[in-house]
């Protein structure tokens, strides 16, 4: 969607403000739609009413992503895959973080698939104020066994707790053996090609699944396989340009990741505006050893999901695969627009009671989550309070006026925090605040002592051990 202005969205509506939507007025839900928070769908009038039949087609043309929208799977663990409008983060945000599929095989014996099957639904990492974790499977055809693949992936359902599925098979009769069992999880299926496009989008269209393109690198042809997908009615479409793991088509392959991207987005072009699939498993072709795979593995994976790369399969398990791509996955789809914040107030770690200290923090999610880390790592019971300073960590936000002692006493206040009932009531300010302690010691005269703490949360077990309890 390249329009950002409500009033141009606000043309195509109905204009009465009638208040069904759950917004105020038509600008509001104009606004709504910019930010994604709103959907076409919630204004009833629109949907319902004939007479704004021009202005529903109009709308929806307006506010559809530069790159298509497709839906994998069913229910809550439905992924969504491209919708994105922009090439760079900076210039608006993006959307729809790109799934990590994980892939298990026809020719593992059944102990260890569903050992695999549960290792991968079950994988999850605490980060910054949000758990981390795969978002599908692949199933891999290795056998080109149709009876073998519909077992494998009759177990992988009946243990992959709604997981979305990639079907990977080039043989139109594997696939379809797949989707005889899984068709009503919605499947990705992996892929069509040159040789077996015909049969692959029939079974698409039967089955009424998504399903990959396949052409590594040419995108011409890519381009059209596309259209001849589209003409037959199949624009639920993911692309696979191809994945080098190394050498000179390495760099051709981000380049046209690249190239997709930028036709889609910046230059309109329609009949190639699909998200793209990335391969980073086909690392573990480039070498026997594993912990070399798995490292080159993560490295293509960071690299594509900075690169526009929309779905991913891959295959190591191990941590120091997995969590580096997650944890930037994780910054790359944060919203710059809005730090990630915790709401504002009095937490508990541990169990804090009479004789436990009372830490001041900001909002910023990533300051609070590290300050309550270094806290409950080290067994400390405590309070934490932090402070509404619209998500800016302790430093700038003394800086630029968002953390000010007056605040800090309204937030105290507001918290409704007995400091009576405290056997030491003292608050520890961050040591980049100090320069607050002599008004807060004015302000909260009476109720608490203010003492300066580290600038750094990690030192707050030393700190601790210097100067608490206070004398």
């Amino acid at each position: 969607m390249k329009e950002t202005s409500p009033l141009n969205l606000y043309k195509q509506l109905p204009q009465t403000n009638c208040k069904k939507c759950g917004e105020e007025t038509c600008m509001a839900f104009a606004a709504g739609l910019i930010a994604r928070s709103r959907k076409v769908e919630d204004c009833t009038p629109l949907i319902d009413e004939k007479k704004y039949a021009k202005k529903l087609a109009a709308l929806k043309t307006i506010v559809a992503p530069e790159l298509k929208l497709v839906y994998i799977g069913v229910g809550d663990r439905q992924v969504k895959v491209g919708g994105e409008d922009v090439m760079f983060r900076h210039q608006m945000t993006f959307f729809n973080k790109p799934p990590f599929a994980y892939d298990v095989s026809d020719n593992m014996d059944e102990a260890k698939l569903v050992e695999r099957v549960k290792k991968i639904t079950t994988w999850r990492k605490f980060y910054i104020g949000k758990w981390q974790g795969v978002e599908m499977i692949a199933v891999r055809s290795v056998t080109d066994d149709p009876a073998k693949f519909a077992a494998c992936v009759k177990t992988v359902m009946a243990n992959c707790n709604g997981f979305p599925l990639i079907l990977c098979s080039f043989n139109p009769a594997v696939l379809k053996a797949g989707l005889e069992v899984a068709a009503k999880a919605k499947p990705l299926i992996y892929a069509a090609n040159k040789d077996n496009w015909k049969e692959v989008a029939q079974l698409a269209f039967d089955y009424k699944v998504p399903v990959t393109l396949s052409v590594p690198f040419d995108l011409d042809a890519l381009k059209s396989m596309a259209v001849t997908f589209a003409g037959m009615g199949l624009t639920d479409l993911i692309l696979d340009p191809g994945t080098a793991p190394n050498g000179k088509m390495l760099q051709q392959t981000l380049q046209n990741f690249i190239n997709l991207r930028r036709a889609a987005v910046e230059e309109a072009q329609r009949d190639i505006a699909y998200p793209t699939m990335v391969l980073p498993i086909n690392a573990w072709l480039t070498t026997e050893d594993p912990v070399r795979a798995a490292y080159w593995e993560s490295v293509l994976t960071a690299a594509f999901v900075i690169r526009g790369g929309a779905i991913m399969i891959k295959h190591s398990l191990e941590a120091y695969s997995m969590m580096p791509d997650m944890h930037l996955r994780f910054n790359i789809y944060t919203d710059p627009r809005t730090p990630v914040q915790v709401k504002p107030g009095i937490y508990k770690v541990g169990n804090p009671g009479a004789e436990s200290p009372v830490f001041l923090t900001t909002n910023f999610a990533l300051t609070y989550y590290t300050v309550e880390s270094d806290i409950a790592s080290n067994g400390i019971d405590a309070y934490i309070i932090a402070i509404n300073t619209d998500g800016i960590g302790v430093q700038a936000s003394v800086a630029g006026g968002q953390l000010t002692p007056t605040k800090i006493l309204d937030s105290f206040n507001e918290a409704a925090f007995k400091w009576e009932d405290q056997k030491y009531p003292a608050m520890v300010l961050p040591g980049m605040a100090a320069k607050f302690s002599g008004e807060l010691e004015d302000l909260f005269a009476g109720k608490a002592k203010i003492m300066v703490g580290p600038e750094d949360s990690g030192r707050i077990v030393g700190w601790m051990k210097d100067f608490w309890p206070p004398k």
